[in-house]
């Protein structure tokens, strides 16, 4: 009864110093986007907030985000700490909508922008090819000695989505 104790008092010591590295927490992150949780849903509303975009389209463009966000793989690569910061790098993987994008956009021919968008749509929902990425991500730690992530930049941010 003893030993059992003494390992849940471990357990409970080591698994809180565990989940407060700066790997834990963009693991922690990198699990939000592909759970696709509140906060992540809440970010996809601010991507919809286009008015060029029709009801019908959002919801389109909303379920090609969920999906690139639950399909998101990644892979810690590197954690560098420097006092209160530290930087982890990250390798993921999603499907390149830019690329999509880019092809649609040198056989554009003045289309009306609903038309773009229906157009866009399509072939965005048709993207099978992936890319690569590297993330640097900034991980900071407050007085109380618990890492945080500040806010991702932008350019990881279209990453993530694969429009960069």
């Amino acid at each position: 009864m003893k030993k059992v104790i003494i390992f849940i008092i471990l357990l409970t010591l080591f698994g809180c110093t565990l989940s407060n590295t700066p790997t834990s927490k963009v693991e922690q992150l990198m699990t939000k986007y592909q759970l696709v949780d509140d906060d992540i849903k809440k970010d996809i509303e601010n991507i919809l907030s286009d008015d060029s975009l029709t009801f019908e389209q959002k919801n389109r463009y909303k379920k090609l985000l969920e999906n690139q966000y639950k399909n998101l793989q990644y892979e810690i690569k590197d954690e560098e700490i420097d006092g209160n910061k530290a930087i982890v790098t990250i390798s993921i993987e999603v499907l390149d909508y830019k690329k999509t994008i880019d092809k649609l956009e040198e056989n554009i021919q003045n289309y009306e922008i609903e038309k773009y968008n229906e157009e866009k749509l399509k072939e965005l929902e048709k993207t099978k090819d992936k890319i690569t990425y590297t993330l640097k991500i900034e991980v900071l730690k407050d007085n109380n000695g618990t890492w945080y992530i500040d806010d991702l930049t932008n350019e990881n941010k279209k990453k993530i989505q694969g429009m960069y």
